[in-house]
């Protein structure tokens, strides 16, 4: 622990943190009141005013700072170097944000609510009161005169898969003219979810993603269930039943051979660790409005949605949709179809496995690659995990659990790939935030305590010194 940290008073740290409410909240409300969808192409013009809004925030920082133009949607690219000799953090987090349509918001997804201590709006907690918990963070770490070096990487990409993230990346560590080549001793990413408000945690770990679609047609068009009938072939019957092939609906199963052949199987230690996570089957079903579960303890739901891999049906596409009954039999029929997975299975084997099981199975269907991100394990043992475990013990005064997060995050992968360099995932965000869901939002105690714990964080890196494993 450096010196500076620990002179500082605990209380005056917090009472500076309590007088930057206003502002963080200022700044959300710009955030978020740009609409930047990445996935809807109406929505790019949002996208590129949030990256150049984001942008500005840095520079008022006093970082050397830029909008990068990539293949796609730009990237927000920052720089502060204190002293060459100091280590240097790279903080990634993403501007981008899922749409927000359909009935349940109670206020205007695009413009800032606050009520009580909790702010609702799309990108909230997904992911620009995170970033912003970072940045303010970093800036009170500066005002301390923390001994480190800073990078910053503002995706606009995430979420629709990072497509052009890897290039880009790879870009910045090469470096130009214009600027220097991105060099750094690691990486934090703040996206991620704690199991609930009393239980600290620190993900190690993420699921990769396979997505795919099967289709299958039978005719050129549909025809009368009267005349032929019996005869006729029905593709949306024949999806149904090979989905079920695939897997048990009503547990999770899954039965392709091999699949599970690379798994690589959570030791004991770890075992205990997911069983402390705080996951308990009651609050995580009224979190997620779910009615039932495929799992009935504890222990078994927090094994399910962080460290098993799964088979999901999205959707089936096929015949009549309208209201009553329209006596037909479909000629076509397309299966949406994703698989999370686990450290040590690689998303493309796994699809040439499903791909030969439904071939076997059924030799007309076509399965369509879409998609794929891989999984990711850090070391849990590491020194930037301790120094993360270590902050956040005293920020929130509770030893973290170590946990692994049941979603996918592609450019952690793609930054433990091009730079070479450990990931630590120090996310803020909690169940009842909502990500993904009508009325997002995000808590003032987790911001709060996110500005605290990045800037406790960043000064235990500055002790770790450059040149550490990751």
């Amino acid at each position: 622990m450096t010196s500076d940290l620990q002179k500082q008073n605990p209380t005056r740290l917090r009472r500076s943190i309590a007088a930057l409410r206003e502002e963080f909240a200022s700044k959300l409300a710009a955030l978020v009141a740009l609409p930047s969808v990445s996935v809807e192409p109406g929505r790019h013009g949002d996208v590129r005013r949030c990256a150049r809004l984001a942008c500005s925030y840095l520079r008022d920082l006093g970082a050397q700072a830029a909008v990068i133009e990539t293949g796609g949607l730009p990237l927000v690219w920052g720089r502060i170097v204190q002293d060459p000799a100091f280590p240097t953090v790279t903080v990634y987090n993403h501007l981008d944000v899922q749409p927000a349509d359909g009935d349940g918001w109670r206020t205007s997804p695009f413009a800032l609510a606050r009520v009580g201590d909790r702010y609702f709006g799309r990108g909230a907690t997904d992911d620009k009161g995170p970033l912003l918990a970072a940045l303010f963070g970093a800036r009170l770490a500066l005002a301390a005169s923390v001994r480190l070096n800073f990078h910053f990487l503002w995706e606009c990409e995430e979420e629709i898969g990072s497509p052009s993230f890897a290039v880009a990346l790879a870009a910045l560590a090469k470096g130009s003219r214009q600027r220097p080549a991105l060099r750094t001793d690691s990486v934090v990413v703040s996206d991620t979810i704690w199991p609930s408000a009393q239980k600290p945690a620190i993900a190690y770990g993420l699921r990769g993603l396979l997505g795919f679609l099967v289709r299958l047609r039978t005719g050129e068009t549909a025809v009368h269930s009267g005349t032929t009938g019996g005869a006729a072939r029905n593709p949306v019957a024949e999806l149904a039943a090979l989905l079920a092939g695939c897997h048990e609906a009503r547990t999770g199963r899954i039965h392709i051979p091999g699949f599970f052949d690379e798994v690589r199987k959570l030791r004991p230690a770890e075992r205990r660790e997911l069983a402390r996570s705080g996951l308990e089957v009651a609050a995580f079903r009224k979190a997620h409005g779910l009615r039932s579960l495929r799992v009935a303890d504890d222990r078994s739901l927090a094994e399910a949605i962080m460290a098993r891999p799964t088979f999901e049906v999205h959707g089936i596409v096929g015949g009549y949709g309208g209201p009553g009954i329209k006596t037909i039999v479909p000629h076509e029929a397309e299966a949406k179809l994703s698989c999370r997975l686990v450290p040590g299975q690689r998303p493309r084997q796994v699809f040439r496995r499903l791909r030969r099981f439904i071939a076997d199975k059924c030799p007309d269907a076509e399965v369509v690659f879409e998609s794929a991100l891989e999984p990711y394990l850090a070391d849990s043992e590491g020194p930037f995990l301790r120094a993360a475990g270590r902050a956040m013990r005293e920020t929130f005064g509770r030893q973290p659990a170590l946990t692994r997060e049941g979603g996918s995050i592609g450019a952690v992968v793609t930054m433990a790939q091009i730079l070479r360099k450990e990931v630590v995932l120090l996310g803020l965000s909690l169940p009842e935030d909502g990500y993904h869901a009508p009325n997002e939002s995000f808590a003032w105690p987790q911001a709060g305590g996110g500005i605290e714990l990045f800037y406790r964080y960043f000064h235990h890196l500055a002790a770790l010194g450059r040149g550490r494993k990751g």
